[in-house]
């Protein structure tokens, strides 16, 4: 699923064959969408008409007809996040207190196929259990007009809220085990203490324990609203975000000085680590992909990190965190004709 933002279509793109298979107009444009399976896929789009009923929905798509099946009504929905199997979903607006369960399977059943749950501070994002029994909900709290940021569990089976756990700040997190890395930036008390940087503000990944409900861990990274997170196999987490403090000019004919940007890289391997790699580059961070391919000698393995960031299509060596000079990449750049906004690992076989 591909969003063209000049006619607000998902165009539906068949990977084996390299072709267009399908466009699929909506009603408004949207920056959050889901395709659990080949044929199913689920869009935010926060200005959809609704007949009597405030704007906002989660339209549902039929992939392979290249069609709407439904339209949702959510007021103001802007993100969706489904659980692995499609059968729920859940839907946060702006400037809500509230989320929005969606069960896509009672479409056309008779029963309630949203249902509203308070309780939470400005919800923006979560993230579902292996087994799917529980969402672990990200409140942005002031980063977002609300008071607290923190981690609060929602039964999907009752569909009860748990007790929140603050963190420093939440908009995007990534659960490993019984891990869950947690980004944000904090609108207040933000300093950039441990690192040497020009930036008078920045970000914050908090290490939480699901078991225990604790934090166990936090990390100054940079700032700006963080939205995409990635867990390499090697064990780095890269951390983007947009609108963050750039500092110095790494497009200068000759870059001096300090060269920050929206990227972040947390070492998880490392016992009790408490510092974060800033490479020097600037730019938003709007996609990341992790991904292995042939050394120069086409029999060894090399692990790479795609990063889209400042409209460039950088590529990471994961060995050392820096830009790669190889066979394949001598600049660390891919030369894309264009603004690079996301990448994604396609699996042919």
């Amino acid at each position: 699923m591909v969003f063209d933002s000049a006619t607000n279509n998902i165009d539906v793109v068949d990977t084996a064959e390299e072709k267009l298979s399908g466009t699929i107009p909506l009603p408004g444009p949207t920056i959050s969408m889901v395709a659990p399976s080949n044929s199913v896929g689920y869009v935010a789009v926060p200005s959809a008409p609704v007949i009597g009923k405030a704007p906002g929905a989660v339209e549902a798509l039929n992939l392979a007809e290249g069609s709407v099946t439904a339209s949702i009504s959510v007021p103001n929905a802007q993100y969706v996040v489904s659980n692995s199997g499609g059968s729920q979903l859940l839907a946060f607006s702006n400037d809500s207190d509230s989320l929005t369960v969606v069960s896509p399977l009672l479409i056309n059943t008779g029963p309630p196929v949203t249902t509203v749950v308070p309780g939470f501070d400005r919800p923006v994002w979560a993230v579902f259990s292996g087994d799917g029994n529980t969402a672990y909900v990200l409140n942005c709290g002031p980063q977002c007009g609300g008071t607290q940021a923190s981690v609060q569990t929602l039964n999907m089976t009752t569909l009860v809220p748990g007790t929140p756990l603050p963190v420093d700040a939440a908009t995007i997190a990534l659960l490993s085990g019984s891990t869950l890395y947690v980004a944000g930036s904090p609108p207040t008390d933000n300093p950039c203490t441990g690192q040497v940087t020009a930036a008078t503000s920045c970000g914050r990944l908090d290490i939480v324990d699901i078991d225990t409900m604790t934090v166990t861990g936090r990390v100054v990274i940079t700032d700006g609203y963080h939205d995409r997170i990635d867990l390499t196999s090697n064990g780095q987490l890269f951390v983007g975000s947009y609108d963050c403090t750039n500092i110095g000019n790494v497009n200068a004919v000759t870059p001096t000085g300090e060269i920050r940007g929206c990227l972040s890289i947390y070492n998880t391997t490392i016992p009790n680590n408490t510092a974060a790699i800033i490479p020097p580059d600037n730019g938003d961070v709007t996609g990341l992909q992790n991904i292995s391919r042939p050394s120069e000698d086409m029999v060894e393995t090399g692990l790479v990190e795609y990063v889209a960031e400042g409209g460039q299509l950088r590529v990471y060596d994961l060995q050392t965190d820096k830009l790669i000079s190889d066979f394949y990449v001598e600049t660390g750049t891919i030369t894309i004709t264009g603004q690079v906004i996301d990448v994604k690992a396609v699996d042919f076989f």
